[in-house]
């Protein structure tokens, strides 16, 4: 319970002298459950003498301020505005009957009183009209989405003030442009809102809420999602009919107004599905770089000798855990790769200034300031809920009163005070903890976080640009790589790829072990061997899982478990090597088309291999992935973890363990 108020009444039949009965005296909750918030009304007690109730005085539990007898009841009730009488008087002229797709709630019971009791859900709220008259009590009436309008409740013990203070934390509400006494509930609260309490929920509020915010949806437990999603496209209607299989597709395609993954009009993929791109090339990977090639690649003020060279190492074996603290900053650009190590301290010095001059920002802020600021006011609600539940199992942030938990939260905040136009949304915690994880220092954590959400952005604006543009990308890639899997997701309603949402939005955090997101992030920041190469780790994982999925016929409800169900137990140096294999397929093809020449940023077929196309002093070919290997001579380790010069085939078979 999280809100609680006595004295709230419903005034069932005002204008009837000296009828008690007209005032039901009752407890207004509001519910944090575990999968919703709702807000319930109930009388009290039934054996409660009424009479007590109605002429109680200041020292009663049940009503204060407010002695009146029925007769001044009846006679103020005349003084009434007649906006007043005309809105409010006859609530009994409401109808409760509770509609298919509603949560509101109004039981009948035997006694009179009680069947005036109700619930619903914050889901279904549409907008709440309250009193702006000085008539000596607040009162405010809910009206739900399927237009139902609740009785007004009379708050005679206190205001509603605190009522909709905290229900502010839950749903956004914006006084009405038409008339001032009308709050509307937000309905594109963006990612804003919390993705917890979205499963375990009746179909229609979860498929309502993934139509308003797909991210926070995928940013749960996919297994749980989608059998609510399939039922509510299948039976949501209450004649129970089974909806035409193309409905799914349409259903997602609305969800993210501008996403067009429709191949057949999409000029060129006729011709993308004739590419032949050949065997995929064996690849294998090295050995993390140690402390030691990294310190013969650093002259003597600090300066990286040769920055292609040191990110190649990188790329091909990630790095030993000891350097990361140092050779993140340079791969988050953070620290300039040309810098020495004096002008490095200069400029952690001006960082760290700028850095506590934002945190006093919001920490200076009274509780007078933030009852005024609903935006900053919602972030630190996000931020907390998010923090307390972001990588708890991971020593670094287990347990209570943990410092780790409390440096999270001071970035976050401090981090809505540098974008205050994106402030905090889900997700970003995901992104924050393994970089404090690896800082272990709050400013450094800081402005390496914030040369990555440069990077994420357009992932958590509300238009949602960053992801469309990822879906459509990954849907020509995975095209060019096997046609045939793409026609196969078409035919089961799955050709949006929405399965690859939280893939995209936390660059696969929570599909690896917090261990191998170190090492994934790192190779993937070195922007190599081409750009955009998280979309290739898709395509990895899409096509290592293809054989099950078709050879088992899978539909759209088992290929969105199946794929959710990958989550801790991909092999990620099999997929590095994988999706290294495959950017060598597409480069290497000579009829690449130009779209995707675009996405991978790499020059088409009509360059020639003479062509100045960015060659370093050795000669090696820096967009090509070969160059990856030339003048790297130390012993290599093949994707399944053992010391070996032998190459990773791409027939290494099942991404996950059988």
């Amino acid at each position: 319970v999280v809100y609680e108020q006595e004295g709230v009444f419903i005034h069932s039949s005002c204008g009837k002298n000296d009828d008690q009965d007209s005032l039901i005296a009752g407890i207004l909750r509001v519910i944090e459950k575990e999968n919703e918030v709702v807000v319930d009304w109930r009388p009290l007690d039934e054996t409660l003498d009424t009479s007590n109730i109605l002429c109680a005085g200041k020292d009663s539990s049940s009503v204060v301020e407010w002695t009146q007898t029925p007769k001044e009841k009846c006679s103020r009730g005349t003084d009434r505005p007649s906006s007043y009488e005309a809105e409010w008087d006859m609530v009994t002229t409401v109808s409760f009957k509770k509609k298919p797709h509603s949560n509101g709630d109004a039981t009948t019971h035997a006694n009179g009183e009680s069947k005036w009791s109700f619930l619903f859900s914050l889901t279904d709220l549409k907008s709440i009209k309250q009193n702006k008259e000085g008539m000596g009590w607040s009162y405010l009436v809910f009206c739900l989405k399927d237009d139902v309008k609740l009785p007004a409740l009379h708050f005679h013990r206190g205001d509603s003030k605190p009522l909709i203070k905290c229900l502010e934390k839950h749903v956004a509400l914006n006084e009405s442009p038409d008339d001032e006494r009308v709050l509307l509930v937000k309905t594109q609260k963006s990612l804003s809102q919390s993705f917890e309490n979205l499963f375990d929920e009746p179909s229609y509020g979860l498929l309502q809420k993934w139509k308003k915010d797909p991210y926070i949806v995928t940013m749960g437990k996919f297994s749980k999602v989608t059998n609510y999603i399939v039922g509510s496209l299948r039976s949501s209607d209450p004649s129970n009919q089974r909806r035409p299989p193309s409905e799914m597709a349409d259903f997602f395609n609305d969800t993210i107004p501008g996403l067009k993954i429709n191949q057949q009009e999409e000029p060129g993929f006729e011709v993308i599905t004739r590419i032949d791109l050949g065997q995929q090339p064996e690849v294998s990977r090295r050995e993390p770089v140690s402390a030691e090639e990294w310190a013969k690649n650093m002259d003597s003020e600090g300066r990286i000798l040769d920055v292609d060279y040191i990110k190649r190492l990188i790329f091909k074996g990630g790095l030993c855990h000891t350097l990361r603290k140092e050779a993140w900053k340079f791969l988050l650009g953070y620290f300039p790769w040309n810098s020495t190590k004096e002008e490095r301290a200069n400029l952690q010095k001006r960082k760290t200034d700028e850095y506590f001059r934002m945190k006093l920002q919001w920490k200076s802020v009274s509780e007078e300031q933030e009852k005024r600021n609903s935006r900053l006011r919602d972030y630190r609600s996000l931020i907390e809920k998010d923090v307390n539940r972001t990588d708890r199992t991971n020593k670094f942030y287990e347990g209570e009163d943990n410092p780790g938990l409390i440096l999270l939260h001071d970035i976050l905040m401090t981090y809505c005070m540098y974008d205050f136009d994106l402030g905090y949304v889900q997700g970003m915690s995901d992104l924050l903890s393994p970089v404090l994880y690896v800082m272990e220092n709050e400013v450094d954590a800081f402005w390496c976080f914030v040369s990555y959400m440069d990077q994420m952005h357009q992932n958590f604006e509300e238009q949602m640009q960053g992801m469309k543009t990822q879906l459509i990308q990954l849907s020509h890639l995975l095209r060019l790589l096997d046609s045939g899997f793409c026609s196969y997701l078409e035919s089961q309603d799955s050709g949006y790829l929405y399965f690859c949402f939280r893939w995209l939005l936390i660059r696969f955090k929570r599909e690896f072990s917090f261990q191998d997101i170190l090492r994934l992030w790192e190779v993937m920041w070195t922007e190599l061997p081409c750009q955009n190469f998280h979309l290739l780790l898709c395509c990895a994982i899409l096509e290592s899982e293809k054989q099950q999925i078709m050879d088992k016929h899978y539909g759209f409800n088992e290929i969105l478990k199946h794929i959710n169900e990958l989550s801790m137990k991909i092999d990620v140096e099999y997929i590095l090597c994988k999706a290294e294999a495959i950017s060598m397929q597409m480069m290497n093809c000579k009829e690449l088309p130009q779209t995707v020449s675009e996405i991978l940023g790499i020059e088409n077929s009509s360059v020639t291999p003479d062509s100045d196309t960015g060659e370093d002093e050795s000669g090696a070919d820096l967009n090509c992935p070969t160059s990856l290997y030339q003048s790297i001579s130390t012993p290599v380790v093949a994707a399944n973890g053992t010391r070996d010069g032998a190459p990773q085939t791409a027939e290494t078979p099942s991404l996950t363990p059988a």
